[in-house]
């Protein structure tokens, strides 16, 4: 697929290093040339710098040819002029655009076919971190927890822990163990490498184990797997700018929560916006001595999201040496986020990360509803839609013990139907897959992908 990526900076690179690594023909338009040419010593990608907005550019980078488009510049305006122009004069077929302002929510009708900017979808990863965030305190037990085919099935990372109820035993004696929560184990990884899974697999203290089942089943499951937490009641924020200002007034009245922000001007200014359900601290998070003043060791979460990884870093650590049960930071650079993630740290957030799944649904092949990269982008779990009949699909009227996934790939669940009469089915050798069923596949390595793609699609055959 040939792809425009508008912007270099940290979520144009993670993009770009993301699609890249898939053998996708990239190109990058940026205004700074030095910023370009450190992306192509380092991924196999083509600069071009200039101004994204002007057809000049966008014709020296390939508009005409481009299957994708996608803009993340720093600006919104930048952003939704660059989709506007590549639709209107190269008749680019995709365009996504990052947009931070809350004036242009997905939904509203200035984005929509008739609002003329030519956006086709909206990603903004400000508010992605801030929803990602909520799920990780309602369920604070999960490393991970991600949603598929109308919200009803989950797949959950979780760090399995001693003296837990399915702690030293086989993923075989899972069902026999807790049969009123039926669950779906599609991978354990122990010390970053993944283990076979298969009946026989024993689950250590420790291990990372990535599962799928019904929405309503998880608190159960993670409960056997981690044993309980104590909800999350208490909440500090480290940082104040659009990240932590989004998630302090998502919380507000339903959580203790306090917020701290070095700039004193952007003090007023939060302490204005939010009110006095939160309460608003000028000063450096990383200060030993605010922390401890303020109780640091009494908060049920820590979440440090100011724009420098190192402050993230630091305040996170030393928040979680002060007591604190659970910490989050968010940290851009990928080398960064893999050393701290599950050590010091026990959540490292990528606000990349937490939208290039909406980036890749729109690269992959065939009938696909949702994808999501897993393990900074490692594996993928891609949720597939069957669609033809017998004839023409790979997929429909065959059972699961005939279809053949790559090896280590796994089927997590199957859902069928929809609203009130959606099931979430446990993928068992003897299930049929029927026409429009949602078929949640976990891929543990991205060359697989092509292989597991062809299965949801539908051949000449199907009108």
């Amino acid at each position: 697929m040939r792809i425009l990526i508008l912007g270099a900076g940290r979520v144009g690179e993670s993009v770009a290093e993301s699609l890249v690594s898939e053998q996708n023909d990239i190109t990058v338009i940026d205004p700074d040339p030095d910023r370009l040419r450190l992306l192509e010593d380092r991924l196999d990608l083509r600069g071009v710098p200039g101004n994204g907005i002007q057809p000049s550019v966008l014709r020296r980078a390939g508009a005409e040819d481009a299957d994708l488009f996608i803009a993340c510049a720093s600006l919104d305006e930048t952003n939704l002029t660059a989709c506007r122009v590549v639709k209107s004069v190269f008749n680019v077929p995709t365009t996504i655009a990052r947009v931070r302002s809350d004036e242009f929510e997905a939904d509203t009708p200035l984005l929509g076919k008739e609002g003329g900017f030519g956006v086709d979808r909206v990603i903004c990863p400000e508010e992605s971190v801030m929803r990602y965030v909520h799920k990780l305190i309602e369920y604070p037990e999960a490393l991970q927890i991600l949603e598929f085919s109308q919200q009803r099935a989950h797949l959950i990372a979780v760090r399995a822990a001693a003296g837990s109820l399915l702690v030293h035993h086989t993923i075989g004696e899972f069902k026999l163990l807790f049969p009123q929560a039926p669950m779906r184990v599609v991978a354990v990884y122990r010390q970053d490498d993944e283990l076979t899974i298969n009946a026989h697999t024993r689950v250590l203290p420790g291990d990372e184990v990535f599962v799928l089942a019904d929405k309503t089943q998880i608190k159960q499951i993670l409960s056997a797997i981690h044993k309980d937490d104590r909800p999350v009641q208490r909440i500090m924020i480290a940082g104040g700018g659009k990240v932590g200002l989004r998630l302090a007034r998502s919380l507000m009245g339903q959580y203790q929560v306090k917020l701290i922000e070095r700039d004193r001007k952007r003090c007023e200014y939060l302490a204005g916006e939010l009110g006095s359900d939160t309460l608003v601290l000028c000063g450096d998070s990383a200060d030993e001595a605010l922390l401890i003043e303020e109780n640091v060791g009494e908060m049920d979460l820590f979440v440090s999201l100011t724009s420098d990884d190192e402050d993230n870093i630091l305040s996170a650590m030393l928040a979680k040496r002060l007591g604190v049960q659970r910490v989050i930071a968010l940290v851009n650079r990928r080398i960064y986020a893999e050393m701290m993630q599950g050590s010091a740290i026990d959540i490292a957030l990528s606000p990349a990360q937490t939208v290039i799944g909406e980036l890749l649904v729109h690269v992959r092949r065939g009938a696909v509803a949702a994808v999501h990269s897993l393990r900074r982008g490692a594996a993928e779990a891609l949720e597939g839609i069957a669609r033809g009949d017998a004839r023409s699909s790979k997929l429909v009227g065959q059972r699961i013990k005939n279809i053949t996934l790559p090896d280590g790939a796994r089927f997590g669940v199957v859902v069928r139907g929809h609203g009130d009469a959606c099931q979430v089915l446990m993928p068992h050798h003897d299930l049929l897959i029927e026409a429009d069923d949602h078929v949640i596949i976990f891929i543990p390595n991205k060359n697989q992908l092509r292989a597991v793609e062809r299965l949801f699609q539908v051949s000449a055959t199907f009108f």
